[in-house]
């Protein structure tokens, strides 16, 4: 009898941290399954990236799911009328997206579900991070406990594991690992206000991580700047 794939479901946004988490799921062997969202973010240049990496890393499958999370509005990335800040600021930012990870991750539940995938791989990062309450450990714990009880894979042992590798790294340690892997940080977009040629604005708190993080690590940052 032939053994069960070993699939993996990776969460691709198009940005530094998920295309990190595709080269780690090759490197585990994984047969993978990538799934990003289209949610009413600001540009599509993410979702273009996200295709390019899928392509470039032959995944097995790679799934743009339209949700209308910009119905709701709420947050900088969803709603037109807030600005992108440009300066750090105290607490939670208005880039935090209302519920976002939940949503994601449960959507990739049901798909792990649906293709008997043996893990869930997400980028969430807990060091380098603005703030966000759905980037804790505390908040991924939950969400797996909540999976193990909520499916019919989960409830007979065999459901997904949520794993977060990156989510106790700075974002210099997650750069370091992927150069390691052959990530092309030059085919990865982070910048939450993007224009469409998928060039950065720099002055936002992601390009800001972002760029200070390549500084030190040492690495040429391939970040296309607008200006």
């Amino acid at each position: 009898m032939s053994s069960q794939p070993n699939r993996a479901i990776v969460l691709l946004s198009g940005g530094l941290d998920s295309a990190t988490c595709l080269a780690l799921a090759q490197q585990q062997g994984y047969q993978i399954h990538a799934l990003s969202f289209s949610y009413g973010q600001r540009h599509s240049a993410e979702l273009e990236a996200a295709k390019r990496l899928a392509a470039a890393a032959n995944v097995s499958a790679h799934r743009i799911i339209p949700i209308d999370l910009g119905g709701f509005g709420g947050s900088a990335l969803t709603d037109q009328s807030i600005a992108v800040p440009t300066e750090a600021a105290a607490g939670i930012p208005v880039t935090y997206v209302p519920a976002r990870n939940t949503v994601f991750l449960s959507i990739a539940l049901a798909w792990a579900e649906v293709i008997a995938a043996k893990a869930i791989i997400a980028g969430v990062n807990a060091v380098d991070y603005s703030g966000y309450p759905d980037c804790r450990p505390e908040y991924i714990a939950a969400f797996q406990a909540m999976a193990d009880l909520a499916t019919k894979a989960g409830i007979e042992g065999n459901g997904p594991v949520i794993e977060t590798p990156l989510i106790e790294l700075s974002k210099v340690a997650i750069i370091q690992q992927g150069v390691a892997l052959g990530v092309d940080y030059s085919q990865t977009v982070s910048c939450y206000q993007a224009d469409p040629q998928g060039r950065a604005c720099g002055q936002c708190d992601s390009c800001r991580i972002r760029r200070d993080a390549f500084v030190a690590a040492g690495v040429a940052d391939p970040t296309r700047y607008q200006s």
